[in-house]
């Protein structure tokens, strides 16, 4: 028999252990989906960022009166303003939600409007009572002082908490309308403008009672009252009969010695709190006692308040006030806005 030679023994061992251990380093795996964890935890790959361009704030041109001059207010932080101007900081938070609801809603149906102002420049909106109260935060720290912090920060939560909501109905914007204190009743929106708003009728709102506004009082003499109104008295104690109210239980229409005035004229010639009021004659004086503050229509401030008192959310609110509304996203509106810039 002969003999292997060495040199072929070792060629014959390195050709095996070729062969065979890529094998045997292999099978492990062989018949299974490789996991990726081999007594370790692979990190899964991260998304990456897409690459598109992010979009533009949507920014509130404000026709600011005492400066007299436009600024560009981020919505947000327009809101905020808005809010910190028109609502009492120490009201209920669900209460100053509801009213940031408001002021959004507001700005988004200005932002939407076709419709050009008579402002100056690109503004779409004042800073007056005629548009939303609105005041800067270094305005809010000279109004406020000491207690700015606190105030600002209720204000801002309130806002943070609702954003990017509104009052919609049938998906657009509602008016959003709103006054300080009822009579015990908002009114119908026909009662004090010429259209009819199917989420703006009259209901019972008797956390009223409570507001320091809800009761009033304004003295004139015969003469001034006559001049106002423009009517003449006659000789009598009486000064006119009621004789038609409106669904907020409110003075409609009022006959004056003949002459037809409505209730809506009355309390913008006389400067009266409400179109719910009272009148005696005393002498050559006319005392007039009213009762609630505002023109009446949709969420009534001190209402609001009262619900939250009593545990309602800012949801609750703004359905009790706005009759049919939902509460719906900015989304869609803000890139209708951001595509007509």
């Amino acid at each position: 028999m002969k003999k292997i030679k060495p040199i072929m023994l070792l060629a014959a061992v390195l050709i095996t252990v070729t062969l065979i251990v890529p094998a045997i380093l292999v099978l492990p795996f062989h018949g299974e989906k490789v996991s990726g964890t081999l007594e370790e935890n692979l990190q899964q790959p991260k998304p990456q960022a897409e690459n598109t361009a992010a979009q533009p704030a949507v920014e509130v041109a404000v026709y600011r009166t005492a400066k007299q001059m436009v600024e560009k207010i981020p919505l947000e932080q327009y809101v905020v303003g808005v809010v910190a101007s028109e609502m009492p900081a120490d009201f209920e938070k669900e209460a100053l939600k509801a009213q940031a609801l408001t002021a959004r809603t507001y700005i988004a149906k200005q932002l939407m409007s076709n419709e050009k102002m008579k402002l100056p420049g690109d503004a779409i909106v004042a800073d007056s009572e005629l548009y939303q109260v609105y005041k800067s935060d270094n305005e809010l720290k000279r109004v406020w002082g000491s207690d700015y912090s606190w105030k600002i920060e209720k204000i801002q939560e309130a806002v943070q908490e609702t954003s990017g909501q509104i009052l919609t109905y049938n998906g657009t914007p509602i008016d959003a309308t709103f006054f300080s204190t009822s009579n015990g009743y908002t009114e119908n929106s026909e009662a004090i403008w010429s259209n009819s708003v199917p989420y703006l009728k009259s209901v019972a709102s008797p956390w009223d009672k409570n507001s320091p506004r809800f009761n009033g009082q304004k003295n004139f003499t015969v003469k001034e009252f006559e001049s106002l109104l423009g009517v003449k008295l006659s000789g009598s104690s009486t000064i006119g009969k009621v004789i038609e109210r409106t669904a907020g239980k409110r003075v409609a229409k009022v006959d004056i010695n003949g002459k037809v005035v409505t209730g809506k004229d009355i309390r913008e010639k006389l400067g009266l709190m409400s179109t719910d009021f009272t009148w005696e004659r005393k002498g050559s004086d006319i005392i007039i006692h009213t009762r609630g503050y505002g023109h009446g229509v949709g969420m009534s401030q001190y209402g609001a308040n009262g619900m939250a008192k009593e545990g309602k959310t800012y949801a609750d609110i703004v359905a009790y006030y706005y009759q049919g509304i939902e509460i719906g996203g900015t989304d869609t509106l803000m890139a209708a806005i951001t595509a007509k810039k």
